[in-house]
């Protein structure tokens, strides 16, 4: 793929992160913490990485104690063609102090990346004062999302909470909407370690999606398991979006997973609805976004199963333009400020995580 051929499109990645996953931060029993950080790393990053490529390939070290806000920016602005990166603070306070990915790497992504970061911020309703946490978040934080969990495991049992509960959940989403929040997003489809997998199924956003029609509600790992049940949310409900962090990694893993995952989405009429996103810095996000606009749907499964192809303007909103919608952004405005701000795109990509105050042979 040459650059050229993405230049003019907003590409915003939906989901970053910067682990925390170092001893000092366990809260749990070691091993239960331990037996986390190895399944993101052996399972979910090395093994999605493009194949026969190791430069994408982030060190233990680096990756475990990933809270380097330059390292993840560097990643997003000079070695891929991203234009926006979306950073999300993971609130497991049950397995790690300052949670899995905390929020002052994405305050200090927005400080010095300006008008190229936005923040989801992680809320639990077993913390204690949530809602005023809300409040916090959004008055001083200035953060544009709420991002939910629906579990945790706490002094060594696993605790969870449904989006539909009118309890526990509608009061966090009403004072969302109280600040003018358009948009929460949920953690869905893979289990937290070695727990029940029913809290991971999409069924509460049923009826949460009906409470609040003026809610968007993201589905965040879209697809990577009960991708029926999923579809079906976007074919009945123009309020629930699709956001393809992880799943982006089928395309290097097995492309026809992908094909049949984005597939389903767009037969239930979502192309509007899909959100592009890599987790990075669970992976890098240049080889996935260059698969992605390279990527064709095979004509074996538009002859199979009548899924549609996708022209540049569904890409292109799949990309950026869609995530703009959802939260009322200009895109033409976004793209402004990647041309007026101190970190313009680059001529040339950077190596693969050169950024950092750890990167290697800095």
């Amino acid at each position: 793929m040459s650059e050229e051929m993405i230049e003019d499109i907003l590409v915003v990645d939906a989901v970053s992160h910067a682990y925390n996953q170092s001893p000092e931060n366990y809260q749990a029993d070691p091993d239960l913490c331990r037996e986390f950080a190895e399944m993101g790393y052996h399972g979910l990053h090395l093994g999605f990485q493009p194949r026969g490529e190791t430069k994408w390939i982030l060190d233990e070290e680096r990756f475990y104690n990933g809270m380097d806000p330059e390292m993840i920016g560097h990643a997003f602005f000079s070695e891929s063609p991203t234009d926006i990166a979306v950073y999300h603070s993971i609130p497991l306070y049950g397995l790690f102090k300052d949670g899995l990915s905390p929020l002052w790497v994405g305050k200090e992504m927005r400080d010095r990346y300006e008008g190229r970061v936005y923040l989801y911020a992680g809320i639990s309703p077993f913390e204690d004062g949530v809602l005023d946490k809300v409040d916090q978040l959004v008055e001083e934080q200035g953060v544009l999302a709420l991002k939910v969990y629906p579990g945790d495991i706490i002094d060594g049992v696993f605790h969870d909470w449904r989006l539909d509960d009118p309890e526990i959940a509608f009061p966090i989403i009403e004072r969302a909407q109280s600040h003018g929040l358009r948009t929460i997003a949920v953690h869905k489809s893979q289990p937290l370690g070695a727990v029940p997998i029913g809290p991971f199924n999409v069924g509460d956003l049923e009826r949460a999606a009906m409470a609040f029609p003026d809610m968007n509600f993201e589905i965040v790992h879209g697809g990577w398991a009960f991708l029926e049940e999923t579809a079906s949310l976007v074919a009945r409900f123009k309020n629930v979006y699709v956001n393809l962090e992880a799943t982006s990694a089928y395309l290097h893993k097995a492309p026809m997973i992908f094909s049949t995952i984005v597939g389903a989405f767009l037969a239930a009429g979502g192309v509007d609805r899909l959100l592009w996103a890599t987790g990075a810095m669970l992976y890098h996000p240049r080889p996935y976004v260059e698969a992605f606009w390279d990527w064709q749907m095979p004509e074996s499964l538009q002859d199979g199963y009548g899924y549609p192809a996708l022209s540049r303007e569904d890409k292109a909103g799949i990309l950026g333009g869609n995530f703009a919608r959802m939260h009322g952004l200009s895109v033409e405005k976004l793209k402004s400020r990647i041309v007026d701000g101190r970190f313009p795109k680059p001529e040339e990509f950077a190596e693969p995580w050169s950024g950092g105050r750890r990167a290697v042979g800095a």
